[in-house]
């Protein structure tokens, strides 16, 4: 079976669901003071890369129900007075959108530049979850720790991640020089467009 069949034909809402789960976690230890910290993507601080992922989580809730059409429904996103309350209610609108979701559905995703199937779509969010996972401990110094399932259904869906989803203000760089046998975590944060020894 082909890589892209594979993802096109597997349910990974519960493996998205625990990457979720991921995420939350590092957003649960930034402290307040820590908003302006730089991350690992250079366009956006903490506070802007939040901010990013509760405006990917309404995009794709909005996708999921038809209507990812509108830009406005991927650019909304508000932290409000506690980040992590907003990363929490987007997750679970997210989460709530894709649980009805057949996923033989066509979804529109314009900032990756057109309509992709549901089984993929999922898969996309659960890879963005994961990297801004890593990027959210990679800023405050905590550590990041996926199962190793998530990390290999992640460098799975990083090999289809369009060109349209790369560059200055996407989710992820153009893949950059990983060190010699770099597998796992590292091989998919360079698949990505981070420097594994980002500090």
């Amino acid at each position: 079976m082909d890589l892209l069949t594979e993802l096109t034909t597997t349910d990974l809402r519960p493996l998205r669901r625990r990457a979720s789960d991921l995420y939350l976690s590092a957003v649960a230890r930034v402290e307040p003071d820590a908003l302006a910290l730089p991350t690992p993507c250079p366009d956006w601080t903490l506070h802007g890369l939040l901010r990013h992922q509760v405006s990917q989580d309404q995009g794709f809730a909005a996708a999921a129900k038809g209507e990812g059409d509108r830009l406005s429904a991927w650019h909304g996103g508000d932290l409000g007075e506690s980040p992590y309350a907003a990363a929490r209610a987007s997750a679970d609108l997210v989460t709530r959108a894709f649980a009805d979701l057949s996923l033989d559905a066509e979804l529109a995703l314009p900032e990756l530049g057109g309509r992709f199937p549901a089984a993929l779509a999922v898969s996309f969010h659960l890879v963005d979850l994961v990297v801004h996972a890593w990027d959210v401990a990679a800023a405050i110094g905590v550590p990041w720790e996926p199962a190793d399932d998530l990390v290999a259904a992640s460098l799975k869906v990083a090999a289809l991640v369009p060109e349209a989803g790369r560059g200055p203000g996407a989710s992820f760089g153009p893949p950059v020089p990983a060190a010699d046998g770099a597998a796992g975590r590292d091989g998919l944060l360079a698949l990505l467009g981070r420097d594994p020894a980002w500090r």
